[in-house]
């Protein structure tokens, strides 16, 4: 392994599995993510030099977040073909897959804006201003998509989702 290439293999281990949730969160497809935090590690290895002592997951998160983005812009064709695709079963067998539909299921009602927005803000907890800077808008922006967002959030929950967290929300 070349000189630093161990750093960054550690960095990948370390940064993986919460980078990949983060792009599941924003786009709602396992694959999508996959590919989505793949795409941002190896961008993050490009720039490695650059970031290593300086905040390289940020760098990371951020390259991610536009990587989606620009997938928003410009989505990809899908052509129907006549043979269906094998389809998954979908029981519900743990609290955690039940949690992870809901949650999914509530973040697809949000605008694209608004589900990055609150993945930055909650998921990642960054200040209002980083998601500003993230996003490129203004912080007023920021905070009045949070708050739509959200509020949209509680109208979606009801009495049969208070029972999915354990206790009332």
């Amino acid at each position: 392994m070349a000189r630093g290439d161990e750093e960054f293999a550690e960095f990948v281990r370390v940064s993986s599995a919460r980078l990949t949730h983060a792009a599941y969160l924003l786009t709602g497809d396992r694959h999508q993510a996959e590919d989505a935090a793949q795409t941002a590690f190896t961008r993050t290895y490009a720039a490695w030099s650059r970031v290593r002592h300086k905040d390289a997951y940020g760098y990371a998160r951020t390259v991610l977040v536009n990587h989606v983005i620009d997938g928003w812009r410009r989505p990809i064709r899908e052509y129907a073909t006549e043979v269906l695709p094998e389809q998954q079963d979908r029981l519900d067998v743990d609290k955690a897959v039940t949690q992870r539909a809901w949650l999914t299921a509530v973040l697809e009602k949000l605008t694209d804006r608004e589900r990055a927005v609150v993945v930055l803000r909650h998921f990642f907890d960054l200040p209002e201003a980083d998601v500003a800077r993230e996003l490129g808008v203004s912080v007023g922006t920021v905070k009045s998509t949070n708050s739509r967002a959200l509020a949209k959030l509680r109208v979606e929950v009801g009495p049969e989702d208070t029972l999915i967290g354990g206790s009332g929300r």
